[in-house]
């Protein structure tokens, strides 16, 4: 919840109604245990991060700012997100097999599409996935074999 809704601050209502920060002698076990989360949070986030990546988020002041920079670092605005989706959604209905490829080397390509589209939030079904590597095998599959029967006679 803490890169949802930003750090835990402890808070009080004053006299005349207004929702004032708690002063540091103010605070009880409770809101050091909750503060103590978001530092842990952070550091999981620091920890997990490439030098280029820390700079990027370095000067962030919760977990919650650190994960927003790095969501459209990494994913872009909903736009670019958006735009990244229908590309790869393009790639995924067009995508073939080539003549000098492997089954193997096909299958590559095909999940690092369909990973970095479930990375975006778009996934497939099994039945989807099955079955358009069915139609790569039928398709190509049946040529190889063809081209293979050709040539050895």
């Amino acid at each position: 919840m803490l890169v949802v809704n930003g750090p835990y601050i402890p808070v009080k209502v004053t006299t005349d109604g207004k929702t004032v920060p708690n002063e540091t002698k103010e605070f009880d076990s409770d809101d050091f245990r909750k503060m103590e989360k978001n530092a842990k949070a952070k550091k999981l986030l620091y920890f997990g991060l490439r030098p280029d990546e820390y700079t990027r988020i370095s000067e962030c002041e919760s977990t919650k700012d650190i994960w927003n920079a790095l969501q459209v670092a990494h994913e872009g605005t909903n736009q670019v997100k958006q735009s990244r989706i229908e590309l790869l959604v393009r790639k995924y209905k067009l995508f073939e097999i080539s003549d000098k490829e492997t089954i193997m080397d096909m299958y590559t390509q095909f999940t690092h599409i369909t990973n970095e589209l479930k990375s975006l939030g778009k996934s497939f079904t099994t039945e989807e996935l099955v079955g358009r590597s069915y139609e790569f095998y039928l398709i190509h599959g049946n040529q190889r074999s063809l081209r293979f029967k050709k040539q050895k006679r």
